[in-house]
């Protein structure tokens, strides 16, 4: 069987990757003088509610060498071929981290047949290329299939969010203090995505639920209305607002599966509290 690794920031539902043997590991938040490691000693809810407080940002680092060799050796425990899938390589320094713990890897372990993926995605457009690579592992198919299968998900997968406020993305210096300023006056709702690995703005919205429609407006251009599709619900204290997206998404999709689940600490530090997202791609 082919064992499947990925990183905290894919966002996936612990008890998913406890059920698919998806093996995870960790970013780091750094406040101040403490590293924490992302959903294992900061966890999404009691993050989220002490940086609706914060008057300053903590930072974030990708894993070590040293973490992906620890969860590669965890994997070679029970399967002798692994897929690894990482963070987009042009947003993050996971993918080389990566790299360099598995040629230390090999050295180590030539019998383990290791395979790296760059997504090229986030949160949980990364997160569905593990979760569908898992279940095709799961039924025994080979290495060449499940890395097949990971890069098709990955490759159709589609990642649109917008943030309740622009206070976080000032805090963290994305945007200048004009622009807080006047977003703030006019209840600017900023929408991103992801366009070949690279975050990209889509817009805005002057409020939550035009924000929400203008979200199913880009997943039609993208899919089609009424195209079956997988999705998944990203949030960040936002429970109740995903309740009202997920309602206009399945109005205009036939949807063979949905998740909904909280953006890792280590990605919810760059949008805030009011972060509501959706991934999907096309079945």
């Amino acid at each position: 069987m082919v064992g499947i690794l990925t990183d905290t920031t894919a966002s996936i539902p612990e008890q998913l990757t406890q059920k698919l043997g998806i093996e995870t590991v960790p970013y780091y938040v750094h406040n101040g003088l403490d590293t924490l490691r992302d959903m294992i000693d900061v966890k999404p809810r009691e993050f989220a509610v002490w940086l609706k407080e914060a008057t300053k940002l903590p930072t974030t680092s990708n894993p070590a060498p040293g973490d992906y060799m620890t969860g590669l050796k965890r994997l070679a425990r029970r399967v002798k071929e692994i897929v690894v899938l990482t963070m987009t390589s042009k947003g993050s320094g996971a993918y080389q981290s990566c790299l360099a713990a598995v040629d230390i890897f090999k050295e180590q372990s030539p019998d383990v047949r290791v395979e790296v993926i760059d997504t090229l995605q986030v949160a949980m457009a990364q997160g569905w290329a593990a979760i569908e690579a898992a279940r095709v592992a799961l039924v025994g198919l080979s290495l060449e299939d499940v890395v097949q299968r990971a890069r098709e998900v990955a490759q159709q997968s589609s990642m649109i969010q917008t943030a309740d406020t622009l206070r976080y993305l000032y805090m963290g210096g994305r945007i200048g203090k004009a622009q807080h300023l006047a977003g703030s006056l006019l209840n600017i709702k900023p929408l991103i995505g992801m366009q070949d690995g690279i975050i990209v703005a889509l817009g805005t919205a002057r409020s939550r639920l035009k924000a929400y429609r203008r979200m199913v407006d880009l997943m039609q251009q993208r899919v089609g209305e009424g195209t079956r599709i997988k999705v998944a619900f990203t949030h960040v204290l936002a429970v109740e607002q995903v309740d009202k997206l997920q309602h206009l998404v399945m109005g205009k999709f036939e949807c063979a599966e949905v998740i909904v689940t909280d953006l890792s600490p280590a990605l919810a530090v760059h949008s805030g509290p009011g972060t509501v997202g959706v991934c999907f791609f096309p079945v």
